[in-house]
């Protein structure tokens, strides 16, 4: 059987350095194709584009993966800007929920890391904790804390135990998106995790396993992919 081919959205940054060079790039931390890769698919790279210009996207991928990154712009919905919140990325955000929106519409497979289930959410209507103490240790640097599924959804039939997950976000989900349930919490009662439930394999984890050992999540999007539509 052919791997799946899995898309990944990207960073579109200015002036990244690397050997002599210093130049605009679309960049994906290397976590991310790895990890696709140990689940058994193949990784491509989903760099900024027009909107309208998702759909065709997304018809030539089996799956979709939303990557971390930076917050989501609080005019998405419909919040003052708390002066924690950093600055926008509007043509990513733009892109990513047009990529989202397609994938729902064809009922691709879909997993948000992070920023990718907060944009989830608020695609689907929902809204964001602006600012949350305690999820992020020390500037540019993972931290862990436990997660705890709820019995009964998806992701508790990937990950039925409580684990320790590589985590650094100082935003959360605050009001689901429609057609949304919570699938996993932190031990203060953070929505760690959100799902659709029935037969449209969609899932958002605040967590990074890109950045840790356990390819079950990732698993599980990408058999998800590989199954006949």
């Amino acid at each position: 059987m052919a791997r799946p081919l899995i898309g990944v959205s990207t960073y579109l940054e200015t002036g990244a350095r690397w050997g002599v060079w210093e130049l605009d790039a679309a960049l994906l931390p290397a976590g991310y194709p790895r990890l696709v890769q140990r689940a058994g698919g193949l990784a491509a790279m989903l760099s900024p584009d027009a909107p309208e210009h998702a759909a065709a996207a997304i018809a030539r991928v089996d799956g979709l993966v939303i990557a971390g990154g930076p917050d989501v712009d609080p005019d998405r919905y419909g919040a003052v800007r708390d002066p924690r919140t950093g600055p926008p990325a509007r043509e990513r955000d733009t892109w990513e929920l047009a990529l989202i929106g397609a994938a729902l519409a064809a009922r691709v497979p879909l997993l948000g890391v992070c920023r990718g289930m907060q944009l989830l959410n608020v695609a689907l209507g929902g809204t964001l904790v602006q600012h949350l103490d305690g999820h992020a240790e020390l500037v540019g640097v993972f931290g862990g804390h436990p997660v705890k599924p709820v019995p009964g959804t998806r992701y508790a039939a990937l990950v039925a135990e409580e684990t320790t997950v590589p985590t650094y976000h100082h935003q959360s989900v605050d009001r689901l998106g429609k057609g949304l349930v919570p699938c996993a919490h932190a031990a203060d009662g953070t929505v760690e995790a959100v799902e659709m439930p029935g037969d449209h394999w969609v899932l958002g984890v605040q967590w990074h396993p890109e950045m840790g050992e356990d390819p079950r999540v990732m698993r599980g999007l990408v058999e998800a992919a590989a199954r006949p539509a």
